[in-house]
């Protein structure tokens, strides 16, 4: 037989023995004074646990409440150090500042650029009359030098001179081309800039919002039950600081043979009474029964080895009473849970609730 089956076989026989445990102990500790419909159960109070972690690497400042503490959703109960953090922040409004000048030069250079579009424009139509006046002058030169009022030469003249100032017009239009370039350029830049700003805010709401989470809040109301870090220490991202126990959310864990979980519903009425207060019911809910047996044989063909198989089952105490008594809630006490699985069975004397609510 190798290691590894001889491990197992002793897991299965570890597991199988709680399981006859647990049957043995639901049968010697069930009340045999029960009236018909209504079933109990040995379990223990517990609660959700919570861990108040960093969300960032980093050193722990301070912690500023100590284990057994009892704190409100919200309230800040560690620091962590956030000397780099306000380095980072300082430096990113610097370079917001720059970023900001950005905005004004680029606009500045927007502004220079459509002055210089205007003169270049005004160049353009200046250069245009000249070639208009040119023209003109060469058409009287052309009908005069047919006529023979005028010398060829003068025709010439005028001819390089509208070829000149056409030239002229072509290198003007030219500039003002390249100042709508050089506007364009500008406009971008002035985006550009912008978006930068827009960037450099939203790294400076990120540090913000990181030294924000350095003040490890309490997620919901509770009790410190341990602190996992001390002050002083280092931790990653995640890293576990406080472990709290959710008060408003107790319930008792307890466990029921197949024969009775197969007639509890969820909502279903449970009184619980605890081994440190047995004159007192507690009122509870069913919130929760396992849809797989906590042991199953590896053939289930009897009807004694189905009555092994243990369910386990949740009754969830009443947020409002756990408000009213928080500071009396504990958790790890055991006790008894009793279900009302008839609706129409009426709760014994001894079950009846006597909590004020």
């Amino acid at each position: 037989m190798t290691a590894s089956r001889k491990t197992w076989l002793i897991r299965g026989g570890i597991a199988a023995a709680l399981v006859v445990v647990a049957l043995l102990l639901w049968q010697v500790l069930k009340p045999g004074d029960l009236p018909e419909g209504i079933v109990g159960g040995n379990g223990r109070i517990e609660a959700v646990e919570i861990d108040v972690s960093a969300k960032s690497p980093g050193r722990i400042r301070e912690i500023l409440v100590d284990e057994g503490a009892f704190v409100q959703a919200g309230q800040v109960v560690a620091h962590m150090d956030t000397d780099v953090l306000s380095a980072q922040r300082a430096e990113a409004e610097a370079q917001l500042a720059q970023a900001l000048n950005g905005i004004q030069i680029a606009t500045s250079q927007v502004a220079q650029q459509q002055s210089n579009r205007a003169a270049a424009l005004a160049g353009v139509r200046q250069r245009e009359a000249e070639l208009n006046a040119a023209r003109k002058r060469l058409a009287r030169s052309e009908t005069l030098a047919r006529e023979g009022a005028t010398a060829v030469q003068e025709r010439d003249d005028d001819q390089a001179r509208v070829e000149g100032a056409a030239a002229a017009v072509e290198a003007a239009r030219a500039q003002l081309a390249a100042v709508d370039a050089a506007i364009t350029t500008a406009r971008n830049q002035v985006i550009g800039a912008r978006s930068q700003v827009d960037a450099v805010r939203a790294t400076i709401q990120r540090i913000e919002a990181d030294i924000r989470d350095s003040d490890l809040k309490a997620p919901t109301a509770g009790r410190v039950q341990y602190r996992v870090a001390q002050p002083g220490e280092v931790v990653g991202g995640g890293g576990r600081v406080l472990n709290l126990v959710n008060l408003g959310d107790v319930y008792m864990t307890f466990f029921l043979p197949e024969t009775v979980a197969g007639k509890v519903a969820l909502g279903s009425d449970v009184r619980i009474v605890l081994d440190a207060l047995p004159d007192r019911a507690i009122p509870a809910k069913v919130s929760f029964v396992a849809d797989v047996a906590q042991f199953t044989p590896k053939t289930v063909e009897t009807q004694s080895e189905r009555q092994k198989l243990m369910f386990r089952v949740k009754a969830q105490i009443d947020r409002k009473l756990l408000d009213r008594y928080i500071t009396q809630v504990k958790t790890g006490l055991p006790g008894m849970a009793y279900v009302r699985i008839d609706p129409k069975s009426e709760w014994p004397a001894k079950l009846t609730v006597n909590v004020p609510q």
